[in-house]
């Protein structure tokens, strides 16, 4: 580890009170379960690339720019393919306010904080650096970018910009899929730096690393839960996020044979009767720790009931009401009631449900459940008991990584390939009420999570990142 700026008034940092509506902290915005409080956001907008001498949307007409940027257009999938430029000379957009040239994809979502948004970003989609980016929100620019790391590379369909950076206010903590962490303050000053894989051996996961760091407390919460590319155990770590030192590594055991024991997820955080519990889930299990010690309070052996060899798992765990919501690969979801101790398999699963997601994490306004499905399947359930309210309805057509948002009574989600955003109703009966689409020219793939601040919707593309809507004064 390479501390560079003594820090002592990192202790003191309000990590663990209340976050303001207005800033996304996190990649699953401000209480980290992909919820909003905010009102009057935009439904509709749009991109469309008007050509001179060419019909509108040719890719005849202007320069190529960030040739880099994304997999081939439509169907660029899971594995990743040859990259396709953006040519677009004229761009008309609809209820966008500004953008940003971005030089590759990223499954990174946005984070905000006022007047500053962090990247973490990819300077090429297979090749290159790996950067933090700081964005001045007035200016549209962007004021600094910090190194961390060169040796970005594709791992079937992500990049090593994947994990998505946390923040309290006043510093920024940042994980690459190479597993370098560090902390800047928003000056770009670094406080402190140190590679996970250097002091616990390297990742073995499939897919490459993804896991974005949980802040709470003064403390960063790291998961390296694999087994696939590797012998090594998974383990979780705690992390001063004033200084960078280990402030407990423990072993998360599992008998997942093959991929099983591979996850991409993000640790969750419940609290019971006034127990705080860090939930985990991959290698067949989910599990809750103590967040002092890292000890299991409590595991459940739930989520590979057939044993299954490939059972990685990618949707994180969320929290709704006094339940863990906890998707697999599709079947089963299970919901489960934390605060329990030892083996709670028989015990504590509240429901299941078959037709769960793979990737998108599910949101909740604390009464329904909504799902999204990897190809555009859209669920609501009864939050409490699992039973269907409605279901399964058909979304725009594609391939949907990015998780959906529930924010102003609606719920956004993006498609992978054409980076078509769906907006359509909370609530029990399903509505569309708009789908917005950016042109083909713009290489619009995205792996990316919107974000909400103060009114507008910030939208990560392969080649750019959108402010949508006016921002609230």
């Amino acid at each position: 580890m390479r501390a560079v700026l003594s820090l002592t008034s990192l202790l003191t940092v309000a990590t663990g009170t209340a976050i303001f509506a207005d800033n996304w902290p996190h990649w699953r915005g401000p209480s980290h379960n992909g919820v909003s409080t905010e009102t009057g956001l935009p439904v509709t907008w749009g991109a469309t690339c008007v050509a001179e001498g060419a019909a509108s949307g040719s890719a005849t007409a202007g320069a190529a720019i960030g040739a880099s940027a994304a997999p081939q257009g439509r169907g660029g999938g899971r594995e990743g393919r040859p990259l396709t430029p953006f040519v677009c000379a004229n761009l008309k957009t609809e209820n966008v306010s500004w953008k940003l040239p971005l030089p590759a994809y990223s499954g990174s979502t946005p984070i905000i904080w006022g007047d500053t948004i962090f990247l973490n970003v990819a300077t090429g989609a297979n090749n290159g650096a790996l950067e933090l980016w700081s964005v001045d929100r007035r200016k549209q620019t962007v004021s600094w970018k910090r190194p961390l790391a060169d040796s970005n590379h594709m791992e079937r369909k992500q990049n090593m910009s994947s994990p998505s950076p946390v923040t309290d206010g006043r510093h920024v903590w940042v994980m690459t899929g190479v597993g370098t962490l560090q902390a800047f303050d928003f000056a770009g000053k670094e406080i402190w730096s140190r590679n996970v894989q250097t002091d616990y051996g390297r990742f073995g996961l499939n897919w490459g690393y993804a896991s974005s760091p949980l802040l709470k407390d003064n403390a960063v919460y790291v998961q390296v839960l694999h087994g696939m590319k590797t012998d090594d155990p998974s383990y979780l770590l705690k992390i001063d996020a004033a200084t960078g030192k280990t402030l407990w590594h423990v072993e998360r055991l599992t008998e997942a044979v093959s991929e099983s024991p591979d996850s991409y997820t993000t640790p969750a955080w419940a609290e019971i009767s006034g127990r705080p519990e860090l939930i985990i889930t991959g290698g067949d299990v989910v599990s809750g720790h103590n967040p002092a010690t890292g000890a299991e309070y409590w595991r459940a052996d739930v989520l590979n009931p057939q044993r299954g060899r490939n059972y990685r798992i990618v949707a994180s765990p969320t929290v709704v009401g006094d339940l863990v919501i906890a998707p697999t690969r599709e079947n089963p979801m299970v919901a489960i009631r934390p605060g329990g101790n030892g083996d709670v398999a028989g015990s504590h699963v509240a429901w299941t449900f078959a037709q769960g997601p793979d990737v998108p994490t599910p949101v909740s306004d604390g009464k329904l459940l909504y799902i999204v499905r990897d190809r555009g399947v859209a669920f609501a359930l009864d939050a409490k008991t699992g039973a269907v309210v409605y279901g399964p309805e058909r979304l725009p057509s594609g391939t949907y990584s990015a998780s959906p948002i529930l924010a102003d009574g609606k719920i956004y989600v993006t498609t992978e390939e054409e980076g078509i955003t769906t907006v359509y109703r909370a609530g029990p009966k399903f509505e569309v009420l708009a789908s917005n689409r950016l042109a083909d020219d713009c290489s619009p793939y995205c792996l990316s999570t919107v974000a909400i601040s103060e009114g507008q919707i910030f939208m990560r593309t392969a080649s750019f990142l959108w402010a949508i809507g006016e921002r609230r004064k």
